[in-house]
């Protein structure tokens, strides 16, 4: 019987689920509640900051706390700690806690002693050791009593703000971690000067996009930022440099990672074969320093790249806008909280004018009153009075004449003042400095009037005095940097041993008895081609079946457009033969692929793999059947065109094909590659992104020229790291000279030097290795001109500028060579001229109109 339908059960069935329902659902009393009250406490009372002042309870209680103990002078964190106690009732130490991290965020708190150390991750001393006071930013944005809301504390017996009146973004530039109940918040820290030009941007109307900045400094790429929000992810890098050969320098690390937790990683990352690194120093005190030692033979831009690959090096950090607006979470994106954030400034400020212009009011009326009072008087009115009610109706009277231009009336109160108003004030009351007294009063009510009347401009002028004010040394620390995607399998070091047994078709580390193929990593994938046409993809294991009779196996690499496949297969039993090229660039793991056309007995004659396209020539040779005539010839891959591994090839012979020889090695088809630089990710590639480098066969180089003098000639490999000082990077023609015109500071003079690069497997300095030593301008045409500034003398007519023909100045020298002093003023300026024409021989020129053509015919197709 079906029990799907609950009208189908008999009725004693029927009646024992409805008491279960029941039962289920009755929630009385507390119960009904708890969950949902937590909820609420956890989220509004402990996790997450609120809008208003960007704080977080606890923090908001040790702020209110450090306020009333505030004296200028330093309070041990432990008496901060008890005092807040009064305000937090949840043992100190959360309190405790909380105030560390708002200390070693450096911005509101002073602090004094021992507070851990965030590039490390060492903890901060006890809270009896160490001190800490307001900041004096702290003391004029957070505080102003007189706007501030206050509820009692939690036992009744004191009043705490609901919110702190904060004049700044502040919870933007502290950002702001918590987890609640069925939510979280992740609000990441931001420049402090970029968040006041925001906030001064919003306030004039305009765009502006704000994202992170980090106290660990390293770089980061924020292209999939999403303004914060939900679903948004930034990634951030450690900064890495090359020392030398061997030795690599990490100078700042990725926000949420210290050294302790960076270095475990990396030596995670060598335990188990990914990186191979000799040892690693760690240097950090005040700044970070890392040093990372290579073995010899290692490449240092291969372990930048398998660096941010296979450690925390590089980390990704995805950002939650969570934060509390009238008692209720809300997900909002950091524009949006600067937005409301300065928009609540605006109403701050509109509020303190106005308490302001008040209380300037209320002096004016009473030193008003005051002088009316003294000038005519009116004291001698009371002199027969008897009773306090005469009293207050005779100075009522006196006044009564005098009053007409006060903005108020005057009240009982005003009069009780004036009685209080002592008889030495009365006799040395000076008429001049009374009316001075209401002139100025007047003059600060016009200017406060004023400022409410242009809050906005009267906003902007605040954020540009807290710039000015606390702007200093809170610059940038973050670099931003579009990131390129890093390849594991191209950086991994290969520390084990590819093998294969071709006969019985297994591919794998573990089959040392059988034939070597080459050192792999366990995260390659190795391709697998076969004699029946079979190709296949498969991981790198201990032990793969991948087919029988295999004639290829190497390392595949996804997305290679240069390794080109010639082989020649017959079609089926008896059938005719085929010739084709082509790459395979993307497949599916696992599955296996027909490069013939699918019949049976198809087998392949001819099979070569060809990292750089060369195409072979090769002799056909066909069995003596029939009327066959022609029986032997040439065929030259290179006349066949470069498809899809789908395609079915040219027609090689109808009749039966003997065997395939190889007859003559060939040269590369393809045409030299096309190299750019992109300046942004300071990377080169070969998808057209930024500057143009040249066209690149395969014993090309590019020169490097640092700022600091060093120069070189390097393979374009694309995983090459490139410094941030570099002044010359473009390809090296061997022939043509490099002019520079620079600084030697020990003989403080300029000189210019011409000189080739003649070892191009060495660094070499080119500039004499003073501290003062400098590059001032470097020349690479082939016959360049600059034009010399110099700096005008005191008292003096400025020197005429200088026109230099740098081919004819000095010849081409060793690169050694001091050079030829060009002069011993002080210049201003190098400008490089256009320069002197100059006709390549034919032996230099690499690449003729004829060969262009010729390459450009040379198609790479697809799949």
């Amino acid at each position: 019987m079906s029990t799907d339908n609950p009208e189908e059960l008999n009725p004693e069935e029927n009646n024992q689920n409805q008491e279960q329902q029941d039962t289920i659902k009755r929630i009385t009393g507390m119960y009904q509640d708890w969950f949902l009250d937590y909820a609420s406490y956890v989220i509004l009372e402990r996790a997450v900051p609120a809008i208003e002042d960007g704080f977080k309870p606890v923090q908001r209680r040790i702020m209110h706390s450090m306020r009333e103990l505030d004296d200028g002078r330093y309070n041990k964190v432990a008496n901060i700690v008890g005092h807040t106690m009064q305000y937090h009732p949840h043992g100190d130490a959360s309190i405790g806690d909380a105030m560390v991290q708002i200390g070693q965020k450096d911005l509101l708190i002073d602090t004094q002693g021992n507070w851990g150390n965030i590039l490390t991750g060492d903890g901060a001393a006890a809270s009896r050791y160490i001190e800490a006071r307001l900041s004096k930013f702290a003391l004029e944005v957070v505080y102003s009593p007189k706007i501030t809301d206050w509820q009692l504390s939690y036992d009744g017996r004191k009043k705490e703000p609901i919110n702190l009146p904060v004049k700044f973004p502040l919870l933007l530039a502290q950002g702001a971690e918590g987890i609640a109940v069925g939510l979280s918040t992740k609000v990441l820290p931001h420049n402090f000067l970029e968040l006041i030009d925001a906030s001064i941007k919003h306030l004039k109307g305009k765009r502006f996009q704000i994202v992170p900045d980090f106290p660990t400094g390293g770089i980061m790429d924020v292209s999939n930022y999403n303004d914060g929000l939900r679903g948004g992810k930034i990634r951030v890098r450690a900064k890495i440099s090359q020392q030398d050969k061997t030795t690599l320098v990490i100078n700042e690390i990725p926000f949420s990672t210290t050294t302790s937790s960076l270095i475990d990683s990396i030596l995670k990352a060598n335990d188990k074969g990914k990186i191979k690194i000799k040892k690693i120093e760690d240097n950090t005190a005040a700044e970070v320093e890392i040093l990372v030692h290579l073995p010899n033979g290692i490449s240092p831009d291969k372990t930048i790249d398998a660096l941010y690959a296979f450690t925390a090096c590089e980390t990704s950090i995805s950002p939650l806008g969570c934060i509390i607006e009238d008692n209720k979470p809300l997900f909002i994106g950091v524009t949006e909280m600067l937005k409301r954030s300065t928009d609540y400034t605006v109403e701050l400020l509109r509020q303190e004018l106005e308490v302001q212009l008040g209380e300037l009011e209320e002096q004016w009326h009473f030193a008003s009153l005051e002088r009316i009072f003294i000038e005519n008087k009116i004291y001698r009115l009371i002199e027969e009075e008897e009773t306090w009610d005469g009293v207050i109706n005779a100075i009522d009277e006196g006044l009564k004449p005098h009053i007409t231009h006060l903005k108020r009336a005057v009240t009982q109160d005003d009069i009780v003042r004036l009685t209080e108003i002592r008889i030495k004030r009365i006799s040395k009351f000076d008429i001049n400095k009374a009316d001075q007294l209401i002139e100025s009063l007047e003059d600060r009510i016009a200017e406060v009037t004023h400022h409410l009347n242009h809050i906005i401009e009267f906003t902007i002028d605040y954020f540009t005095h807290l710039r000015k004010t606390y702007g200093a040394g809170k610059e940038r620390k973050t670099e931003i940097r579009l990131f390129e995607n890093i390849e594991a399998t191209k950086v991994v070091i290969r520390n084990s041993k590819l093998y294969v047994n071709r006969e019985e078709g297994f591919v794998g580390t573990g089959l040392r008895r059988d034939e070597y193929v080459t050192d792999c990593s366990d995260i390659d994938d190795v391709i697998v081609f076969t004699a029946d046409g079979k190709m296949n993809v498969h991981k790198v294991t201990d032990k793969t079946y991948v087919g029988k009779d295999i004639i290829h196996v190497a390392i595949f690499k996804r997305g290679d457009k240069r390794t080109t496949y010639n082989m020649v297969y017959k079609d089926g039993k008896g059938g005719s033969t085929f010739i084709k090229r082509f790459n395979v660039t993307s497949v599916t793991r696992d599955r296996e692929y027909d490069l013939t056309q699918g019949k049976p007995q198809s087998r392949v004659l001819y099979f070569s793999a060809n990292p750089n396209g060369e195409a072979e020539i090769v002799t056909v040779l066909l069995r003596a059947v029939g009327s066959v005539k022609k029986l032997k010839w040439d065929i030259d891959f290179a006349d066949i065109k470069i498809k899809g591994r789908s395609s079915k090839g040219n027609l090689v012979s109808k009749f039966s094909v003997k065997r395939i020889e190889l007859k003559e090695k060939g040269v590369s088809t393809l045409k030299p590659r096309k190299i750019w630089f992109d300046d942004i990710v300071q990377r080169l590639n070969v998808d057209g992104r930024g500057e143009l480098l040249g066209e690149f066969k395969g014993e090309d180089r590019l020169l490097v020229i640092r700022q600091n003098g060093l120069v070189k000639t390097i393979l374009p490999e694309l995983t090459t790291h490139f410094d941030n000082d570099m002044i010359v990077l473009e390809k090296w023609i061997p022939e043509k000279p490099i002019s520079i015109i620079y600084y030697e500071g020990e003989k403080e003079r300029y000189y210019l030097k011409r000189f080739l690069v003649e070892n191009e497997n060495k660094e070499e300095t080119i500039i004499t290795d003073h501290p003062k030593s400098e590059i001032q301008i470097v020349a690479t045409d082939w016959r360049p001109m600059a034009e010399i500034e110099f700096v005008k003398p005191r008292g003096k007519e400025a020197k005429p500028n200088l026109t230099v023909d740098m081919e004819e100045f000095i010849t081409v020298k060793g690169i050694k060579a001091l050079g030829n002093q060009l002069t011993a003023d002080k210049i201003r300026t190098v400008n490089l001229l256009e320069p002197l024409p100059y006709e390549v021989p034919e032996e230099e020129i690499t690449e003729t109109e004829e060969d262009a053509k010729d390459n450009d015919d040379l198609r790479l197709f697809d799949e």
